[in-house]
């Protein structure tokens, strides 16, 4: 693998952490709030966990959509330009 490939692929690989960061934070706060308050009362519901953890989840990719869809345009069209160079040792 030329020296350009690996990076593109290392910037793929840390753009996808970075952009699954706020609906996964968004769940981890949901269900531990879910989780505090069904201990305080002593409810052991499933769903009452999961439905705000979908919530919470569609709410942080409403709000972080738009980001994320730039961050991918900034990403393909850097990985467009590099096709050319990437083929070549």
């Amino acid at each position: 693998m030329t020296p350009e490939l690996v990076h593109a692929l290392r910037e793929g690989l840390y753009l996808v952490a970075l952009l699954a960061a706020p609906p996964v934070l968004a769940v981890f706060a949901a269900g531990l709030i879910a989780a505090l308050l069904q201990t305080a009362t002593r409810v052991k519901e499933p769903t009452l966990s999961a439905a705000p953890k979908i919530a919470a989840a569609l709410l942080a990719l409403a709000a972080a959509g738009p980001w994320i869809g730039a961050q991918l345009g900034s990403f393909l069209r850097a990985v467009l330009l590099a096709v050319p160079t990437l083929g070549h040792t």
